[in-house]
């Protein structure tokens, strides 16, 4: 301030001081204020020292401090405002963008104004180039070079001369074509002309006009078209444009090429489940196979001549790949599920197998979730006029995964049905033995090892029924089987071969005749395999030597039963070398397999040929596939080079079955009197004579003792649970006492012979 302002403040009332002290302070707080220290290095006299440096400033009214402050809130406002505004604007075309009916509107236009025409314009060029050149022959001739068919290469090339040379002659055709067209342009006028002038003459003679009238017409009609294409030239330039750009649109829309994201919705969907070449060419470059790959980009046709048609196969498709040389088929038959995922489908909807062409995989694929839906009902439950006859008919068991019905010829055919706990052997096996009861010259004789009653319906019509999981059950099964082998070997030595050359005719096959079907059935025959009872030959009867009496009657009837009508059908689950032997396992003629655990199981159920050609009951899935097997062998309707198929059997529960039973006991004339249902004997072992025969004439311990009679009879329920206390109250209610020697109670040698011989003959002995 300059003196005078001072001056001036020095008789301002305190009042104004203090109001204008209060406006310089609330100006000071709106705007930063600069300081001026060189205005203050001297005080006038008389006045106090400031304790701060003056504030340049102004001073100013409430009015204009009102009004600057209502300007700065405005701005504020209008700022945050255009924030607000902006936010608002990008929210709202973001969603307008990004809202579904937008982008499918965006997609409709860009696939029919821009894809569809574009890609068929490509195909329109590309059939263009393949009926005006030899790009075709060509691309067959490099497709068979890398598929190796030499046949095929020489054939194409041949046809590319021949293309080649008809091209060459139609361009010295064209060399030779204007002088020609010439020539034949200036005859053809000169004809007209002539024609035109004598039409004219005869025009003027007959008074109806002049010479020259009708090259007149002819003038005037050409005149008429000049006017006509110049006029309506922007219409049919029009409707050809439209007609072109329609044409190529729809080569576009049904091209496969089409871009994931502009197809439609609905398309998406039908390729989900429509298996096309390009899907499957696609899927065969995914495999990770490095040479596959490569020879499939180096064809011309992108991999296409490696396919055959696609057939429509029951409830999926059908097609062969002929693999290109170089790639092994066991490669991608290794890669089955990559290559079902590949395709849209589960691995279980692909099933791969090879057929006589080399290099070559025929592949099956299942619409999605077709194989998940039952199959329908067995013919035995839906037509109650159904009949059998084992030497002509066939029995309905299933549905192949075509679709198509499966009817197994069981004539003269030993069969082996295997899998894992709880998929269905049971079912599958009385599927095919209900067919049999229709038949009233089959003879069956049924050995449950299980005993819960599955088999409980055949009761009216079996000659035998043996039911029960005891080692006594499997030793009833084992003689059932060694009554078979002597029944077999009768019919062998009465047979007469030089007067019926042929085999058993059907006339000595008639119910009661002497060579009437016999159907030996043992249903868990794991459990007679690992009986370890032993008669009383020391021969044991389950195992697999040559004293094994179950493996011996089994092997018996697989080498000669069914020459006389004797077959034996056996139902294993979990099949091992111990539970079901190579030499059994082999004797079969119909071999099938449901869900298994390992490759090699399959081998053993199926063998090696039926698993090398593709068979993989292994990859079925354990409690999804029930019912569904595997099957290889005499008797059934494989496809031409194919080495076994795959079953989905019907599922026939025990009312049902019980039904059909009733039809057959009509059938047979009644049911039996009395069933020949075989019931366990309990068996009885002398503890004596088992005693002495473990002691061989030695002193040994009591628990020893107890020990070597469980292992002499394991199956006897006295021995399971007999301790060293137990035998020696055992061994003395027989009159046998047992001594301690040695503080060890001991069973001696001399007093067990000294109490057989006391106690004289046994009774029945």
């Amino acid at each position: 301030m300059t003196p005078t302002d001072h001056h001036d403040d020095e008789n301002a009332t305190p009042e104004s001081t203090r109001e204008s002290a209060g406006s310089v302070r609330d100006l000071a707080t709106v705007h930063p204020l600069r300081t001026c220290p060189d205005q203050h290095q001297s005080t006038p006299p008389g006045t106090v020292e400031s304790a701060s440096p003056a504030i340049e400033g102004e001073i100013v009214t409430d009015e204009q401090w009102r009004l600057y402050t209502s300007q700065k809130a405005q701005m504020e406002w209008r700022l945050a405002e255009y924030k607000r505004q902006a936010l608002w604007l990008s929210t709202t075309a973001r969603t307008a963008v990004t809202h579904e009916r937008t982008v499918s509107t965006l997609k409709f236009v860009g696939r029919n104004v821009l894809v569809y025409p574009t890609l068929g314009a490509v195909v329109a060029c590309k059939r263009w180039r393949d009926t005006h050149g030899s790009s075709r022959y060509e691309r067959m001739m490099r497709a068979a070079e890398l598929a190796g068919d030499h046949e095929k290469l020489a054939e194409w090339e041949a046809r590319d001369v021949t293309e080649k040379q008809r091209r060459h002659d139609r361009a010295m055709d064209w060399v030779q074509s204007p002088i020609q067209l010439a020539k034949a342009v200036a005859l053809s006028t000169v004809s007209a002309a002539v024609l035109l002038l004598v039409l004219g003459v005869i025009l003027a003679v007959a008074g109806k006009g002049d010479v020259l009238d009708p090259i007149t017409g002819v003038i005037e009609a050409i005149a008429f078209c000049v006017w006509f294409v110049i006029t309506y030239g922007a219409f049919l330039a029009i409707a050809g444009t439209a007609g072109v750009a329609t044409y190529l649109w729809n080569l576009g829309r049904t091209s496969q090429s089409v871009p994931q994201l502009f197809r439609p919705a609905s398309a998406r969907l039908v390729d989900d489940v429509i298996i096309t070449p390009s899907i499957v060419v696609t899927a065969l470059r995914d495999l990770r196979i490095s040479e596959l790959r490569r020879k499939i980009e180096q064809m011309e046709d992108g991999g296409a001549a490696m396919l055959s048609p696609i057939r429509l196969a029951g409830c999926g498709v059908e097609f062969d790949v002929h693999l290109p040389s170089g790639v092994d088929t066991e490669e991608v038959k290794r890669k089955r599920r990559k290559f079902a995922e590949n395709m849209g489908r589960h691995e279980h909807e692909v099933f791969l197998s090879t057929p006589p062409s080399p290099r070559t995989i025929r592949v099956w694929a299942a619409d999605s979730g077709e194989l998940d839906k039952p199959i329908g009902p067995s013919p035995l439950v839906t037509d109650p006029t159904i009949t059998a006859d084992l030497y002509t008919g066939r029995a309905p068991w299933g549905l192949d995964l075509r679709g198509d019905a499966v009817m197994m010829s069981l004539l003269q055919c030993h069969l082996l049905i295997t899998g894992l706990s709880k998929q269905g052997k049971t079912a599958s096996l009385r599927a095919l033995a209900l067919w049999l009861a229709l038949d009233p010259s089959v003879q069956l004789h049924i050995a449950d090892l299980k005993g819960i009653g599955d088999w409980r319906m055949f009761k009216p019509v079996a000659e035998t029924l043996i039911e029960g999981p005891t080692d006594a059950h499997c030793i009833q099964a084992t003689e059932l089987l060694e009554w078979g082998v002597e029944e077999m070997e009768r019919r062998l030595l009465a047979f007469d071969g030089d007067k019926y050359r042929n085999g058993v005719p059907r006339e000595l096959a008639k119910p009661g005749g002497p060579f009437a079907p016999i159907v030996l059935l043992v249903d868990e025959a794991q459990q007679a395999f690992m009986n370890p009872a032993v008669d009383d030959q020391k021969n044991p009867y389950g195992g697999q030597t040559s004293k094994s009496r179950y493996f011996m009657a089994a092997r018996k009837i697989h080498n000669q039963g069914r020459a006389v009508n004797v077959v034996l059908w056996e139902g294993t689950q979990d099949p091992t070398d111990q539970n079901l032997p190579k030499l059994v396992r082999e004797g079969a003629h119909v071999r099938a397999a449901l869900a298994l655990g390992t490759e090699s199981q399959s081998r053993m159920a199926l063998g090696d040929k039926a698993v090398d050609g593709g068979a993989a009951p292994h990859e079925l899935r354990s409690g999804l596939d029930k019912g569904t097997l595997v099957v290889a062998g005499e008797g059934v309707p494989l496809p031409a080079g194919q080495a076994s198929m795959t079953v989905r059997t019907h599922f026939i529960d025990g009312d049902d079955a019980a039904t059909v039973i009733e039809r057959a006991v009509v059938i047979r004339g009644g049911a039996r009197a009395e069933p020949a249902q075989v019931e366990a004997t309990p068996e009885v072992r002398d503890v004596l004579d088992d005693v002495a025969e473990v002691l061989a004439g030695r002193d040994l311990k009591a628990t020893d003792v107890a020990a070597l009679l469980r292992k002499l009879a394991p199956g006897y329920a006295p021995y399971a649970e007999l301790t060293g206390k137990a035998l020696k109250e055992l061994l003395e209610n027989e009159g046998c006492p047992v001594r301690r020697k040695d503080g060890i109670v001991t069973v001696s040698a001399r007093y067990v012979s000294d109490a057989i011989a006391d106690r004289g003959p046994v009774e029945g002995a």
